[in-house]
């Protein structure tokens, strides 16, 4: 026993290792294939019984929806038939009113046609005599009238035949003479070639003899080095040629061990491709089942990346949308609280202007057009050129606001034209004050009055004005200049004189 356990105990090579690895990793292969089909069937299985149900239950609701829809329809068609057939009896009454009246109308009209048709075979018969004289006419002025021409004709054809024949008597004797003039001509040409053929023939053959002589000497001549040259390459390579011989031996036998090595190595070589084609099956088809599974994880995982970062940019898609509709409501809610503000602004101010309204405006609150009407068909025709598709919608959108802007318009040249009649008036006020001044610094008597210059105040006969010193010297071509006077007031020179 203890020498069994021994035996048993004894470790195993890297091969059998090897083998016995590859033998489970087969085995788990085979579990797993077995397990993958097993399910595979049972979901085919699964999908087939699916499959099978919802066919009939679908079956079922359209044999119940065919039902409800051929219920509906042949109420719908019910109706249609109700009224097809009104209105059929409807169009068949018409139609009887119309093939009566027709009938009516036809019968008039085969009276008419009737009683055309007889005038007009009564006109048809007179046309026919008419004609038929009118035939005879004809008929006889085309017999006179052929005569003629028949006579004409032959006379015309008479003296054209004989012309022909003296033409072809004269046409005949010319032919005749160029007949004679060709063959003439003929026969010396040919005498003419025939003599220079034979003199260019003579200098051919002699031209011919000499090349011959000559070619023969020089062929002779060639003859004879060829001949020396041979003789002196056999005395020269007949050493040569013993080697070659024994070498030529020598390489017959080298080249059968040759073939015979050959031979083996090829079988060795063969031994060898069977052997590395059996370790490439192998290899590719553990690489082939490696690459499948590896693709399998990997598109696994790409798919996996994908719809995370779909599910992430789906996240800010909504995330950015939902901060935009707010940022929008936000805004919008002011926008329209400003709006409605400003609205309610205007109403109050509305009611308030209305307080001040006079009558004419309570009455005719809108003002028609100053413009006279050229002016206005001026502008018509001007305004359609400028306006573009955009403006011309925009000013769709605002014609309600027309009486509003006419309102407006009055009550804004009102305010100007009141600008305009404040600032006329205030400069009338001004003048008016300055003269009320001047009037006032002019009767009294004060530190300001005394410190200016006052042409009313005089002491002692003298103003306290500025007086010149001299007289300007005048030309004669200049202007006078204009003299200053100095008023005193008589109320101060009767005091001084009482």
């Amino acid at each position: 026993m203890s020498k069994k356990g021994k035996k048993a105990k004894t470790p195993l090579s890297d091969e059998e290792q090897l083998l016995l690895f590859q033998q489970k990793l087969l085995a788990d292969e085979e579990v797993a294939r077995k397990k993958e089909r097993l399910l595979s069937l049972f979901l085919k299985d699964k999908l087939a019984k699916e499959e099978h149900n919802s066919a009939l239950n679908l079956n079922k609701i359209n044999t119940q929806w065919r039902t409800v829809l051929r219920e509906v329809k042949t109420k719908e068609l019910h109706k249609d038939i109700e009224i097809l057939s009104q209105t059929f009896e409807r169009v068949v009454d018409c139609k009887d009113s119309v093939i009566k009246s027709l009938a009516r109308d036809l019968s008039e009209a085969e009276e008419q046609y009737a009683i055309a048709l007889r005038s007009h075979m009564h006109n048809i018969d007179q046309l026919l005599a008419l004609q038929r004289c009118r035939l005879n006419l004809l008929e006889e002025n085309y017999s006179m009238e052929l005569e003629t021409l028949t006579k004409e004709f032959e006379i015309e054809r008479k003296t054209i035949i004989e012309q022909h024949e003296k033409e072809i008597c004269y046409l005949q004797d010319v032919f005749m003479a160029m007949e004679q003039n060709y063959i003439d001509s003929e026969y010396e040409s040919k005498l003419e070639f025939q003599s220079m053929w034979d003199d260019l023939k003579n200098k051919n053959i002699e031209e011919k003899h000499f090349l011959r002589l000559q070619l023969e000497s020089v062929v002779e001549d060639l003859w004879r080095r060829f001949q020396d040259a041979l003789k002196n390459y056999t005395d020269a390579t007949e050493d040569r040629k013993i080697a070659f011989e024994t070498l030529k031996v020598k390489d017959e036998k080298s080249s059968k061990d040759i073939e015979v090595q050959m031979k083996r190595i090829q079988k060795l070589q063969d031994s060898i491709l069977i052997l590395k084609g059996k370790i490439m099956v192998h290899s590719r088809e553990s690489e082939e089942q490696n690459q499948y599974i590896r693709d399998d994880k990997e598109l696994v995982l790409v798919q996996l990346r994908k719809l995370k970062a779909q599910r992430t940019h789906v996240r800010e898609i909504a995330q950015e949308n939902l901060v935009k509709l707010t940022l929008e409501s936000n805004a919008t809610l002011k926008v329209l609280r400003a709006i409605v503000d400003k609205g309610e602004k205007i109403l109050k101010l509305a009611e308030i202007c209305r307080k001040f309204e006079t009558e004419e405006e309570k009455v005719l609150p809108f003002y028609s057009s100053i413009l006279t009407p050229e002016e206005q068909e001026e502008i018509e025709e001007i305004i359609p050129e400028e306006l573009t598709e955009e403006l011309a919608k925009v000013i769709a959108d605002y014609i309600g606001m027309d009486n509003f802007w006419k309102r407006y318009n009055k009550v804004k040249l009102e305010q100007l034209s009141l600008q305009q009649r404040r600032t006329q008036l205030l400069e009338i006020n001004g003048r008016l004050r300055e003269m009320l001044k001047r009037y006032l610094d002019g009767i009294s008597v004060s530190d300001e009055v005394l410190s200016q210059l006052n042409p009313l105040f005089i002491v002692n006969y003298r103003s306290n004005l500025p007086q010149p010193l001299s007289k300007p010297t005048t030309q004669p071509g200049d202007k006078k200049s204009s003299t200053t006077y100095n008023i005193i007031e008589a109320a101060h020179v009767i005091s001084h004189i009482l």
